[in-house]
């Protein structure tokens, strides 16, 4: 017997957890193989990949599917609860599956982000992308995979204290280059008297040159205007600094933005997307599971060949 297709675990996964118990992923997968009656060889089936096996990854991923269709939530890492929506489609006795879930405005805004085709019908295409080769296919999957770390990234940084937010935010700077080199380049200010600058990272060794840092852990929903933004510079000239980073797990409305462009005072603006882009591509917070090559033929090698 074959292990099943990756939708079919979607709903043994939601029905594990329809009693109310919160559940770590180790019991949902115990569950899983028992109720899909999979055998020892084919739990131990690995992806082509090699780091780690494809009822691991199906199950991981079925979470993650009902999770971003809030049928489910993850109260802390790797432990799951079924929550109202979840309870209704059992009561239900609905089959879960894609086209369950994409009638949940939050999964189908997560399932398209990493999309390449923008779905301007309101219908959904993107199982039947037959039009595109397999390097576009591969390229794709890829866009979902990372949209869908960059979310699960985001929800992980929301759960710091925002204190360790600081603190998240000064490591990402000094990953990206700033401070390197430098002795005591980066730290986060007291709370009880920070005066508007959350952290502080050197530029150069005798500290002509500064970032300031204000770091917002807000709500991802939110938009922040101009008058957070004016504030934020007030407190620039408080210090009589030129350089500062406005870094938020929130958005910017397109009013602070311009108001950014007409200072004096350089000030850049991380939102949250933004923030999550980041630390993907410094390694910040994640790790590298696969690594994929694409070749192609060398043509100059076969001309070579037959010229010499």
């Amino acid at each position: 017997m074959a292990i099943p297709k990756f939708e079919d675990f979607l709903s043994p996964f939601l029905y594990a957890l329809s009693n109310g118990n919160t559940l770590d992923s180790l019991e949902i997968k115990k569950i899983l193989a028992a109720q899909l009656k999979l055998t020892d060889e084919e739990l131990a089936l690995r992806l082509p990949s090699g780091t780690q096996t494809v009822f691991y990854s199906r199950t991981n991923w079925a979470g993650v599917y009902l999770r971003k269709a809030g049928l489910i939530e993850s109260p802390t890492r790797s432990h799951y609860k079924i929550t109202n929506t979840g309870l209704e489609a059992v009561r239900s006795k609905a089959t879960i599956n894609l086209s369950y879930l994409k009638q949940f405005p939050s999964f189908l805004e997560f399932h398209r982000s990493g999309k390449k085709q923008e779905q301007n019908d309101g219908n959904d295409k993107t199982e039947q992308q037959t039009d595109l080769t397999p390097e576009e296919t591969l390229k794709s999957t890829f866009q979902e995979i990372t949209a869908t770390l960059a979310s699960d990234l985001l929800d992980e940084v929301m759960k710091l204290s925002p204190t360790d937010f600081e603190k998240l935010v000064l490591k990402l700077l000094l990953k990206m280059g700033y401070g390197s080199g430098i002795e005591d380049s980066g730290w986060v200010t007291p709370p009880s008297n920070d005066e508007g600058i959350d952290g502080i990272i050197k530029e150069d060794q005798l500290g002509f040159s500064s970032i300031y840092i204000q770091a917002k852990q807000w709500d991802p929903k939110r938009t922040i205007d101009r008058p957070e933004i004016q504030k934020f510079a007030g407190a620039l000239q408080g210090q009589q600094a030129q350089k500062g980073l406005f870094i938020t797990t929130a958005s910017f409305t397109q009013g602070a933005k311009n108001y950014v462009d007409k200072i004096n005072s350089t000030i850049v603006l991380i939102d949250g997307s933004q923030l999550t882009r980041l630390m993907i591509r410094h390694n910040l917070g994640v790790s590298v599971t696969s690594v994929y090559e694409i070749k192609r033929i060398d043509s100059d090698f076969f001309i070579d060949i037959q010229e010499s």
